[in-house]
């Protein structure tokens, strides 16, 4: 069984909506666009080197029809080697509509979604799950993810899609290595999904030194 890989960025208020540009998700949101800015080469390589080992993009619609409309154009540019990659691997789309699937190799899950993911996750070693942040809400809710990679952005919009909107279920996860911070202020921290479910305590039981 293979590894569901979730990418997302996020300002410090946790919104997760359009960070790539002005068009990716504009209703009702005045910031879209707002990581240009922020973006910076340690974050461009710590993106970069978070796509290794993808053979696999589960995707929502929304960000299929943003990069189906993209990547295809962008061989030989600067971003080839993404480009090369997203247009190689199979992509799995998530959408209770018919979107266009004229981007190669792509598939439409059916309307059986988790078992849909559960199949996918089956046939490949790394998905990888990029925006999205519909179909993000569904995999957290029915803990169909094993990774996370968060990059938080040192803003605070107010307004927007959250990352963990509501239905999100408690879990616990597991900081897979020290955070690492961007010259810009960005952070990028890495998790797995860990077992069971939130503990709660007494903060000032004796054992606690207060």
């Amino acid at each position: 069984m293979g590894l569901i890989h979730i990418e997302l960025f996020a300002t410090l208020d946790l919104v997760g909506q359009a960070p790539g540009g002005p068009d990716e998700d504009p209703e009702g949101f005045p910031y879209g666009g707002w990581q240009a800015p922020l973006i910076d080469d340690v974050t461009g390589r710590q993106v970069g080197a978070a796509y290794e080992g993808t053979d696999a993009l589960l995707l929502g619609r929304r960000t299929y029809d943003l990069f189906a409309s993209y990547w295809p154009h962008q061989k030989g540019g600067p971003d080839n080697e993404i480009a090369e990659l997203f247009n190689r691997v199979p992509k799995y789309v998530a959408s209770r509509g018919e979107p266009d699937l004229s981007w190669a190799g792509s598939t439409l899950l059916g309307p059986d979604l988790a078992g849909a993911v559960r199949d996918v996750r089956e046939r490949h070693e790394h998905v990888k799950v990029v925006g999205s942040l519909d179909l993000v809400q569904t995999l957290l809710r029915e803990r169909l993810f094993d990774r996370l990679d968060l990059w938080l952005h040192p803003i605070t919009l107010g307004v927007g899609k959250k990352v963990f909107a509501d239905g999100v279920v408690p879990a616990r996860l597991t900081l897979l290595a020290p955070p690492a911070a961007g010259p810009q202020g960005t952070v990028y921290l890495r998790y797995a999904l860990a077992g069971g479910t939130p503990a709660t305590g007494d903060m000032s039981a004796p054992d606690r030194g207060v």
